[in-house]
């Protein structure tokens, strides 16, 4: 009904193209508008100035031979006041854009380390804008911002990757172990230093008080009992000593300890012995 009264509708966000006896006569915006038909103006078609979103995947090789693919998102839309040369010029803008992301990434990442070029993934996303802006704002198309959304290398690449980080961090993790033991290793050892050292100073502290009590015990026998002597206090001393120690020894189930030579008269040739020392030693 409408080409039957030569008027026309466009929609919004939509762009119609105006031909005159076949040329390009001018760029129809939303609204309804009079096209005399008979007069030889017609519609050649419509341009919408949506924004558009391009999937690219591109197969590269990087710069230490590990193969690809590479995602690129490409956001362009149709600019209104170039609408002519966006319809006119490029048939399939499409696959224009398609090939200018080829041809940067393709020039991008052979120059990179894997690794490098997931770090550099946004100045790979710079460049293809950069180039894609060049060459589409020719042709009445702006690129509104490229994204390098993935990276995906091999399987077998992205398993061993995964084994090389395990490894490293298993490497970490028995260091701090090792660490960790070395830390228990060294208090351990000055625990036992220290417990060495009080054990030390008991046993010495102990022999302090048995001499101690010798000499009280010396003093106070030979003024209780007169005429008797140091020596004779001493002898019998160890006399007792060594009775009690028969007594513990017989008393213990399993015991390794043995006297020789044995018997009660022992007792006197050691103390003999240890006195002769003592005096020989003061001597020289």
């Amino acid at each position: 009904m409408g080409n039957l009264l030569c008027c026309i509708q466009v929609e919004q966000s939509t762009v119609a193209i105006k031909e005159r006896f076949g040329k390009f006569d001018e760029v129809l915006q939303p609204g309804c508008h009079c096209l005399p038909w008979c007069l030889g103006s017609q519609l050649s078609g419509h341009l919408t100035l949506r924004l558009q979103q391009l999937d690219v995947r591109c197969e590269t090789k990087t710069k230490d031979n590990v193969f690809v693919n590479v995602v690129a998102s490409v956001q362009y839309r149709a600019l209104a006041e170039k609408a002519n040369d966006a319809f006119y010029k490029l048939s399939n803008p499409r696959t224009q854009i398609q090939a200018y992301v080829f041809d940067v990434i393709r020039a991008s990442v052979p120059k990179l380390d894997l690794d490098d070029a997931f770090e550099q993934k946004n100045d790979i996303a710079k460049a293809v804008e950069d180039e894609l802006e060049k060459a589409m704002s020719a042709y009445g198309y702006e690129i509104v911002q490229t994204l390098i959304v993935d990276i995906e290398p091999d399987e077998h690449v992205k398993r061993a990757m995964n084994e090389i980080n395990a490894a490293a961090r298993m490497r970490v993790a028995a260091n701090e172990k090792a660490e960790a033991e070395k830390i228990i290793q060294i208090k351990r050892a000055e625990g036992e230093a220290e417990s060495k050292y009080l054990s030390g100073v008991g046993i010495a502290r102990q022999r302090q008080a048995i001499v101690d009590g010798l000499r009280d015990s010396v003093l106070g026998f030979s003024v209780n009992v007169p005429g008797t002597t140091a020596k004779d206090v001493l002898d019998m001393v160890l006399i007792t000593q060594y009775f009690d120690t028969m007594k513990e020894i017989g008393a213990a189930a399993k015991s390794s300890s043995v006297f020789i030579p044995h018997g009660p008269g022992a007792v006197r040739d050691i103390a003999t012995q240890i006195r002769d020392g003592l005096l020989q030693a003061s001597q020289h």
